[in-house]
């Protein structure tokens, strides 16, 4: 009995390793299928940095846990350089799959017929009517055969940001009128501190911000009047002459190659008491100050009276149409327009988000910068212009013509008026051509 034991057992232990062998390899087997079925797509931030990186990978972890079958690699691009990387991208048909695309690029990347039409999937989706309306009808018009080419997720908003500590040591109030906001600036600077009433965006970026600044001022609705650019109006000469002259008098020498991020930084450091810029950036003031220290205020009233804002100051997410898996990444476009993402995304970099039921959030209405814009979109009287979006060379124009003209005229190698002349010219020609097109 006691060697029949013996026997039974070396012959019981084969068999369970045995079983233990086919059980691995069925499993080696069933995670190489779950491998080989798995998708992976590519997504571009059009704004990579410390401040939104995190929040899109935060995002992507959320859709590939609820999607296993799906893969997301991330690729950032720094914001004042992403457009170079998309056109280069287009150029090489080297495009990824999905992105988030400025709605100022859509008109450019559709007519190069670099992006995917998301409509049959758009109107398919359950939570369609949730985005905002007007959003979606504003990125459908300014396309030339009016398809959807991207869905916004973000809605931004220019401002004055304040530092209300720095007012309120010299006993200035945060301007509300024009005069008021020249005359702040005047009385912030004191140069012997190294201290300035203002900090301006020479550098890469400064023709957008430039450009809501001068119809903020003159009040003008139109881009374009009987074929003639307004750019060159002389009320947008008469607010250079006043918006230029501040440059190194009360603002810092090197404000001439400031890109966005150089000038939060004069703001957040306290180099500039005042800056012109978005509600986007609340993130990294909130982090570099505390909340007493400032404060987002509306853009001055025009010269006649009413808030002038640009349309169409939002985010979208597209679809590249050369990607390989369309549907995989319309899950993305979709996850990313959710509620939840919406909700994450915008109240992280403080932004308007374009979600209806994120709208009804209470800190929607606790943060006073997007309760400022609100107000503003919501005022009446406002007015709403609409840049030449649809143009294909917009983009190009302000990024190759207008910013290094901010410096040529900031370096005294250009008179105002040459400069806007210059620019109205660059604007008309691309419209000409855009009517021409149509003729043919």
């Amino acid at each position: 009995m006691y060697r029949w034991r013996l026997l039974i057992i070396p012959v019981l232990t084969f068999m369970m390793l045995l079983l233990t062998g086919c059980m691995g390899v069925e499993s080696q087997s069933e995670n190489l299928a779950e491998q080989n079925t798995k998708v992976k797509i590519t997504f571009w931030d059009d704004n990579a940095g410390p401040q939104r990186t995190p929040i899109w990978n935060e995002l992507i972890k959320t859709f590939e846990r609820e999607n296993p079958t799906i893969d997301v690699e991330y690729i950032g691009l720094p914001k004042d350089y992403a457009k170079s990387k998309f056109d280069a991208a287009i150029a090489s048909d080297d495009m990824p799959d999905v992105a988030s695309v400025y709605t100022s690029w859509l008109p450019e990347f559709s007519h190069r017929e670099a992006l995917l039409p998301l409509d049959p999937y758009f109107e398919n989706w359950s939570e369609k009517d949730k985005i905002n309306k007007k959003a979606i009808e504003f990125s459908r018009r300014i396309v030339e055969d009016q398809k959807l080419y991207g869905i916004p997720y973000t809605q931004n908003f220019d401002i004055l940001w304040v530092r209300t500590d720095l007012f309120k040591e010299a006993k200035v109030e945060a301007p509300e009128t024009w005069d008021e906001f020249f005359s702040a600036v005047e009385t912030l600077t004191d140069k012997s501190s190294e201290r300035y009433g203002y900090s301006l965006r020479g550098g890469a970026g400064g023709a957008f911000q430039l450009q809501r600044m001068m119809y903020a001022y003159s009040g003008i609705e139109d881009y374009f009047q009987d074929g003639e650019s307004t750019i060159n109006d002389s009320k947008h000469v008469d607010f250079l002459e006043k918006y230029f002259g501040l440059y190194q008098k009360y603002t810092p020498k090197s404000d001439i190659t400031n890109d966005y991020k150089a000038m939060l930084a004069n703001f957040d450091t306290g180099v500039a008491a005042m800056i012109q810029h978005n509600i986007g950036s609340y993130a990294e003031h909130s982090k570099a100050l505390n909340l007493n220290q400032f404060q987002a205020f509306p853009l001055p009233k025009s010269i006649n009276g009413q808030y002038v804002v640009e349309d169409g100051n939002t985010i979208g997410i597209s679809i590249f149409k050369g990607t390989k898996h369309p549907d995989e990444a319309w899950k993305f476009v979709q996850f990313l327009s959710s509620k939840e993402a919406q909700q994450l995304w915008n109240k992280t970099a403080g932004q308007i988000p374009t979600h209806k039921d994120v709208l009804k959030e209470g800190w929607v209405n606790e943060l006073s910068h997007i309760k400022i814009s609100r107000q503003v979109y919501g005022d009446k009287e406002t007015i709403l212009y609409e840049p030449p979006f649809y143009l294909p060379e917009y983009r190009t124009i302000l990024n190759t013509i207008v910013d290094p003209g901010i410096q040529e005229v900031l370096s005294g190698q250009m008179t105002i008026e040459d400069f806007l002349d210059m620019w109205a010219n660059a604007m008309e020609t691309a419209q000409k051509q855009y009517e021409d097109s149509f003729e043919n």
